[in-house]
């Protein structure tokens, strides 16, 4: 790579991290850069996972506040993230590249649209359980599913997965909004994290073409890192309606961006 090449995939790396701890979809940031400067899509999308790890970790530790009193959910749903990790990363591994290039917009779109209607989901299903009589207590029983399926995406490609994340926690975890913005960001964390030794592994046994560019990952790391505590920073100072706002502009950026190259 040319110093200049190193200095964008730095700075794609920064923008990622960034975006990542706020919301998510900021894989399409570095994802696109690498593409433009020629490295292989699987390449590119391999090296990427294992790259914006380190900035979904800071960014989880950026909201370590919202966690706090969240052990036991986090340890619930870090199962089905980890599980979707692996599942995700076998399938980018197993199946045709295009697989699953043309249903990732819709993907994207429908998580937007649940960003959109959650907190009228979220009331209807409080107000259902009132009348019967009870209250909601604890998490819906699909989210463990939902998070397992989100988890899955995040390992055969991740572009918005923190969308589609928020998206589900959001009508199925009764928490604030920033509150799920901090799970989000552990669960993203470890699907990445798990999908990446995958490929690490499969790349040293030869199972597979499928390669890690550690220079790319060393640099998206690097800079992740740092964007995941500025974007930390940035979003638990943003109100509920401004942050779910946020959300549906860079997800429909990213459907955008996904269509149009």
């Amino acid at each position: 790579m040319s110093p200049l090449e190193i200095v964008a995939v730095l700075l794609a790396g920064v923008g990622a991290g960034t975006i990542n701890a706020v919301v998510g979809s900021g894989t399409i940031i570095t994802f696109s850069t690498l593409v433009a400067f020629g490295v292989p899509p699987v390449v590119a999308n391999i090296s990427n996972s294992l790259g914006v790890v380190p900035g979904s970790v800071t960014g989880a530790f950026g909201y370590r506040r919202e966690l706090a009193g969240q052990r036991g959910r986090i340890r619930r749903l870090l199962v089905p993230a980890v599980l979707g990790g692996i599942t995700g990363a076998a399938l980018l591994i197993l199946l045709p590249a295009g697989a699953f290039e043309t249903i990732v917009p819709a993907l994207i779109l429908l998580g937007v649209v649940l960003v959109i209607v959650g907190p009228r989901l979220s009331k209807a299903v409080a107000a259902r359980a009132e009348r019967r009589g009870v209250e909601r207590k604890g998490d819906a029983a699909w989210v463990w599913p939902a998070v397992f399926g989100g988890a899955i995406y995040g390992g055969y490609f991740g572009a918005a997965q923190g969308v589609i994340v928020m998206a589900l926690l959001g009508i199925g975890v009764a928490e604030p909004l920033q509150r799920l913005n901090g799970i989000k960001n552990v669960i993203v964390a470890a699907a990445n994290l798990v999908a990446g030794v995958v490929f690490v592994l499969v790349s040293w046994v030869g199972w597979s073409d499928a390669e890690v560019d550690w220079l790319i990952v060393l640099l998206i790391g690097v800079g992740a890192f740092a964007g995941g505590l500025i974007g930390a920073s940035v979003g638990r100072r943003l109100p509920p309606n401004v942050l779910r706002g946020f959300i549906v502009v860079v997800g429909l950026s990213a459907v955008a961006l996904m269509v149009l190259t």
